[in-house]
């Protein structure tokens, strides 16, 4: 004996109870995110989008001094 097939389709009632057909109601939602999901991804991109950035930004070149007094006088810091 043969398993039955627990498939909704297309033209099949929806099994949210809603009455319609499936592919006027839950079809499309299956593989979308939530709204607090997306929140939660696009607060995921800015962090390391910061980190990133704060990265970058604060690299010194190699040979640079952070330290000392610039001299316009002598050229170099002291």
């Amino acid at each position: 004996m043969k398993a039955k097939d627990h498939r909704v389709g297309r033209n099949d009632p929806c099994p949210c109870g809603s009455g319609r057909k499936h592919k006027h109601c839950c079809e499309g939602k299956a593989g979308k995110a939530s709204p607090g999901q997306r929140l939660l991804l696009v607060a995921i991109a800015a962090a390391v989008a910061g980190g990133l950035y704060l990265t970058v930004s604060s690299r010194v070149e190699p040979g640079a001094r952070t330290t000392g007094v610039w001299s316009a006088e002598h050229g170099h810091y002291h």
